[in-house]
């Protein structure tokens, strides 16, 4: 996904102005002649980006009160005041709207209910991640115990110089738990609820398989594995510990020997990768780029075309075309799973049941799609591209990630003009032995 363009609409306002004047003279700053003066520079800079988060978060909630302010004027239900702000934000800052909404959620706590750590962020005393420990180890409290712990903790600025996070932490749980024990005892009885289990790459085409649990139940989950990884280590077993452990921890959740489970991967590769040895590499749904070795000893042939439909809704072989071209969630900067097939057009406008017309989205954004204010159109490109603006009239651009084995024509080229030097290299060499020979 292109979503790194930036927004096109350019604000003339004063304040953005001299923004960009800082940038420019930041650019020109060259390191200082003496060591001590670098790691002045250093300390300065850090600084810098500090009392930047703290202006962010001042602008975050002046922002969020002008959308409700113009949302309300337009007639949105009271219910509903501010729903796509923080989705805004998040594109301004290049994140995802989940991000997004946490670092709205960071701003609104700092700003109203949290000034003296506001104030540490300002002056270079915190950064924006103990900012962030702070107020996420006060989320349980009142806004009244909120702020008398932000005094308590960070009316002198300097009170957390030298402290690691886990300092941070400490005390902040400390004089919560101080302030109002129930709350802080209901919010860990309420964390169960929130337990899952996730997926992410790992390098190496590894990943990690995580599991959010009760601390009872993980702890029971590593005892049971650490047991039997002890029995076949004493039964003479050459695996490692932590092997022993993994492997039967696939095993015991998939049910079979090996882990093997028959679960459909579409893996997607190019034509030259699969028989032709080619090293470009390949791309597997739910993880990302695998090399093209790998993927050859797993891989099963398929096709990627082009699909219509005129259903209202996606059929499914049009929705997995969709699901494997987008890869994850179209909205730039969101790399969450694909949960909702959506109309980029929408279908009451006009919109059609193509793939042209279809885009990936996650449950999140396929909502604040539908806020008033934003558009989304089919654009142009060397992919399937959708063009997003926003309530502000910022504009934002999505393009379909490249399939495996595709390149820019400049990147093309240059790849042919190797391989020609290489072919060059190769017949020279095969002369050069004839002569010898």
């Amino acid at each position: 996904m292109d979503g790194g363009q930036g927004p096109e609409r350019v604000s003339n306002a004063t304040v953005g102005v001299s923004v960009r004047e800082m940038i420019r003279t930041l650019a020109d700053t060259r390191p200082a002649a003496d060591s001590a003066g670098m790691i002045d520079q250093l300390r300065e800079l850090e600084d810098l980006k500090s009392a930047a988060a703290a202006r962010q978060a001042r602008i975050a909630v002046a922002f969020d009160l002008k959308q409700r302010s113009e949302q309300a004027r337009a007639g949105m239900p009271a219910e509903e005041l501010g729903t796509g702000a923080a989705a805004q934000i998040a594109l301004a800052r290049r994140e995802s709207p989940a991000r997004g909404s946490r670092i709205l959620g960071l701003a609104k706590a700092l700003v109203t209910e949290m000034p003296h750590t506001l104030a540490g962020l300002e002056s270079g005393q915190l950064n924006e991640w103990r900012a962030t420990l702070l107020v996420r180890e006060t989320a349980c409290l009142s806004p009244a115990d909120r702020s008398a712990v932000d005094e308590e903790l960070a009316s002198d600025v300097g009170t957390f110089s030298g402290a690691g996070d886990r300092a941070v932490i400490a005390a902040a749980r400390s004089a919560a738990y101080r302030r109002d024990p129930r709350s802080v005892a209901d919010r860990a009885s309420h964390a169960a609820a929130e337990r899952h289990v996730s997926l992410r790459p790992a390098p190496d085409t590894m990943c990690y398989v995580t599991a959010f649990l009760p601390v009872a139940e993980g702890v029971a989950v590593h005892a049971a594995l650490t047991r039997h990884a002890d029995t076949l280590g004493s039964d003479g077993d050459r695996r490692s510990r932590g092997q022993l452990m993994a492997d039967a921890l696939v095993e015991r959740v998939t049910g079979t020997e090996g882990g093997i489970s028959g679960v459909e991967i579409q893996l997607v590769m190019t034509d030259r990768t699969l028989f032709q040895g080619a090293s470009e590499p390949a791309r597997l749904p739910g993880y990302g780029i695998v090399p093209a070795g790998w993927a050859r000893e797993i891989a099963v042939q398929g096709h990627l075309v082009a699909m219509d439909s005129r259903a209202r809704l996606f059929p499914p072989g049009l929705g997995r075309f969709i699901r494997v071209r987008d890869h994850t969630c179209r909205t730039p900067y969101c790399d969450a799973p694909i949960r909702h097939l959506d109309h980029v057009l929408p279908w009451h406008s006009g919109g059609t049941t193509t793939q042209g017309n279809g885009a990936g989205l996650c449950e999140a954004c396929n909502h604040t799609k539908g806020v008033p204010g934003w558009r989304a159109r089919p654009g142009t490109g060397p992919r399937h591209t959708v063009q997003l603006t926003t309530p502000t009239g910022h504009s934002y651009q999505s393009t379909a990630p490249p399939l495996p084995g595709h390149s820019p024509p400049d990147q093309a080229a240059s790849r042919h003009r190797r391989e020609l030097r290489h072919r060059a290299k190769a017949l020279k060499r095969v002369k050069l032995r004839s002569v010898a020979a």
